[in-house]
């Protein structure tokens, strides 16, 4: 029998029970053909020798914005690897400011007043800026700094005229007057200047996108937003953009793509004549979850409740420390929330909900709860994205419900300290669970959110096993797992979240031919040195897409 490859000489960590390692595998169009005496007698193409290195299937990252990384990785860099102060900021941007033509406008992003210690301020952009239009993103997406100049392209040339926003905030001086920041869905008084980029700009950052994700590991990820409108997205061609990178070769991962509910309309008759009078509601010509081949597939329309935590306009239960009277906010009234959902359910859509406080989690419950008890839907796996502040009986009820809980371990580690800040020692060990959730019985994904914070699946890996922020201060600590499991849950926990698990997360006979080959073993190295473990390659369908030296070549022989 010939094969197209067999990697062999590797101390493979397949994840399956019942052959939890192997030494060597075979890949046949993509897939594992068998492993170690299996492949006794087998010939095969092309030989890989990977000199004794550990592997791991590849990882999964459960809500990462590929996309957005990739157009960030084009803008002013803001992150705190780039900047320590605010003062940084301002001299970022008028650096910049002196090699952009005229009019121009200066994008940045990835700032983060807890490390820098304040955000920028309109009147200070505006004596950098030299003119030009500027727009400053937070890391969390969640909230951006504008100055006067973009406040006038937006329709306001006297600042003071901008008006408040439903389901957003304004940020104002004493005088009442804006001083740049707009958060939540004030966001997009500026998103619809610059939504959406060129077609051809957003394969490219794609692109960029996957070449850094490549490079870290990641063999599939889940693009939590897609299509005009709202905090994520970019416009009505991002379908067709994310096909075309694949097409091309430019997206080298798998995708799961999440539309985002503004996408979702009333699309024509359902069932003429028949029992179902409501108008289908969806993607035009049916399209719902579930759609497209193992390359590009929708998944899980993704719906906003609340905000940014860090923000503090996240819908809380409890005030946020300092701050009486300050409880957050939903982004829309509980009740359209609820329709949403419901109506959302009723058309077959896997619903991934973003939701960080506990009253948001809560409301988000209560309509999963009630779109089941209307129309029964065995194995939904709908979703809370983030699920970041969690009571003993909403874990509960989340395992209850079938529910799927999508928290960010690398948070701990680069938003842990401002965390802290906003909910206090008391209620950090109920912020970012993963022991009770497991515990509860609830499957658990791995993810980032990046660009929110890094993506790099190992330092998510780190952040769940070890549970410090980075500077060191513990969070949460009985939240911790261990490395196996988090391990799990950004490859077989990720799948499951997707419904692809019987193709992805493992390494077995018949699946997807996606692994990491890593310079050290996760399983033996100490907890506080797993962020520090290197890629040595990614291997998607059985060909390597990104090398950094593991890889010995052989044709045309048996290992």
């Amino acid at each position: 029998m010939l094969i197209d490859t067999i990697f062999g000489n590797g101390r493979f960590h397949t994840l399956d029970p019942a052959r939890p390692q192997a030494n060597r595998i075979g890949v046949l169009h993509g897939r594992i053909a068998g492993l170690d005496e299996e492949l006794d007698g087998v010939r095969a193409e092309r030989v890989i020798d990977l000199a004794g290195a550990p592997v791991v299937p590849g990882f999964n990252d459960a809500h990462q914005h590929l996309s957005m990384r990739g157009q960030r990785l084009r803008q002013l860099d803001l992150r705190p690897v780039a900047v320590s102060t605010v003062d940084d900021i301002y001299a970022a941007v008028a650096a910049r400011a002196a090699q952009t033509p005229a009019g121009q406008w200066i994008l940045g992003s990835g700032y983060d007043q807890n490390k820098t210690g304040a955000h920028p301020d309109r009147s200070r952009l505006d004596a950098v800026a030299g003119g030009h239009p500027v727009w400053l993103g937070h890391c969390s997406g969640h909230m951006g700094v504008a100055n006067s100049t973009a406040f006038a392209r937006m329709g306001f040339p006297d600042p003071g005229t901008v008006p408040d926003v439903d389901g957003g905030s304004v940020s104002r001086d004493a005088q009442g007057i804006p001083d740049g920041l707009l958060a939540e869905r004030a966001q997009e008084l500026v998103h619809a200047l610059l939504r959406p980029y060129a077609f051809a700009d957003f394969v490219e950052a794609i692109r960029i996108g996957s070449e850094v994700a490549a490079a870290e590991g990641i063999t599939s990820f889940a693009e939590p937003g897609i299509g005009s409108g709202g905090l994520a997205g970019n416009g009505a061609a991002d379908l067709a953009a994310f096909t075309e990178a694949s097409r091309s070769g430019k997206l080298r991962q798998r995708a799961t793509l999440m539309p985002i509910a503004a996408a979702l309309h009333e699309a024509g008759a359902f069932e003429p004549g028949g029992a179902a009078a409501e108008p289908w509601f969806g993607l035009d010509l049916g399209l719902r979850s579930g759609f497209g081949d193992d390359r590009v597939r929708i998944g899980p329309v993704k719906v906003f409740s609340d905000g940014s935590l860090i923000r503090r306009t996240a819908a809380m239960c409890e005030h946020y420390q300092g701050e009486p009277g300050n409880s957050g906010f939903l982004q829309q009234p509980a009740i359209e929330l609820r329709e949403l959902i419901l109506r959302a359910h009723r058309f077959g859509w896997q619903i991934a909900t973003h939701a960080i406080g506990d009253a948001a989690v809560q409301e988000v419950l209560d309509a999963y709860a009630e779109a089941q008890r209307t129309v029964a839907r065995p194995d939904a796996r709908h979703r809370i994205e983030h699920c970041g502040l969690t009571s003993p009986e909403q874990v509960a009820r989340i395992a209850e419900l079938g529910v799927i809980p999508v928290p960010q371990g690398r948070f701990i580690g680069e938003l842990g300290d401002g965390m802290l800040e906003a909910l206090g020692v008391r209620r950090a060990g109920s912020a970012y669970r993963l022991r009770s959730f497991l515990d509860a019985g609830s499957v658990l994904p791995g993810s980032s959110d990046s660009p929110v914070v890094a993506a790099a699946p190992l330092l998510g890996i780190h952040d769940m096993v070890n549970r410090r922020t980075d500077s060191g201060v513990a969070f949460g600590a009985d939240e911790a797992i261990e490395v196996a499991q988090a391990l799990r849950a950004y490859t077989l926990g990720s799948a499951y979240a997707e419904h692809t698990e019987r193709d992805k997360g493992s390494l077995e006979r018949g699946k997807l031919a996606d692994f990491v080959v890593l310079d050290a073993d996760p399983f033996t190295v100490a907890p506080d040195r797993l962020s520090g473990i290197g890629i040595g390659a990614t291997v998607i369908g059985g060909e390597p897409v990104y090398e950094n030296g593991a890889l010995h070549y052989r044709i045309g022989r048996g290992i």
